[in-house]
């Protein structure tokens, strides 16, 4: 058993939100599928690290839920910005329930843990210190790292760590997500959002922390084996 990562897939089946109007996302769903099928086998997990569907609603966003279910191996999904179908933790679950999408699952204020390595995070924000709806967020998103990786040491888990916002991008780092990454000392974190010629302000390292890139236009629409592993649940 293996643990692939990848982000952003946008996935569109029930809305008119494609994302192939832009250069290199050519018939991206098509090549989901293929690259998928041949990376992933069934008994392997796939974190997928936010931007998941264009859907606003859990109804909505059903067509591209089933699409994922589709694809080989277990996955946990991390709320991206662009995620507006994500409701509560007990609300996505019986809706993946009551739609029999066995193969999915949600990662917020806990972790899945194999017997060694504990799959860990929260979406992150970018923040500049101002507003008050900003402070409340970030506080909520360090708040829900920090109880991901609370459990992680619990269980006495490896912290496998994955947001869906990069804790650091060119020149802006968010200190408070940083903070909460030294204080579990968290060595290497993998993060999504970023897309097209943004990426070459992408850092490979933040203040001794590692960062590996997840956006599925960065790693051709194919999902990134992180390690080898055992049965996450």
């Amino acid at each position: 058993m293996r643990l692939f990562a990848i982000s952003d897939l946008h996935l569109s089946l029930s809305v008119d939100k494609k994302m192939d109007v832009f250069k290199g996302w050519e018939n991206y769903t098509e090549r989901i599928y293929e690259n998928w099928q041949k990376t992933v086998e069934k008994d392997d997990t796939v974190v997928i690290a936010g931007d998941i569907s264009w859907g606003i609603s859990l109804q909505e966003s059903l067509e591209d839920f089933k699409f994922i279910n589709s694809l080989n191996g277990n996955k946990i999904f991390i709320k991206g910005n662009h995620d507006y179908w994500w409701s509560t933790v007990s609300k996505i679950k019986s809706f993946f329930s009551d739609n029999n999408l066995k193969t999915l699952n949600v990662l917020q204020n806990n972790c899945f843990f194999d017997g060694k390595y504990a799959v860990c995070g929260t979406r992150g924000w970018v923040y500049d210190g101002t507003g008050e709806k900003d402070i409340k967020v970030i506080n909520r998103e360090c708040g829900r790292l920090s109880s991901s990786l609370e459990e992680a040491l619990r269980l006495s888990g490896e912290p496998i760590v994955f947001l869906h916002y990069p804790p650091a991008f060119g020149d802006y780092a968010c200190d408070e997500i940083v903070s909460v990454l030294k204080k579990y000392d968290i060595k290497k974190v993998y993060y999504g959002h970023i897309h097209g010629t943004s990426a070459f302000k992408t850092l490979n390292e933040y203040e001794g922390i590692e960062l590996k890139i997840l956006s599925a236009d960065r790693l051709d629409f194919t999902p990134k084996l992180i390690c080898k592993c055992s049965n996450f649940e």
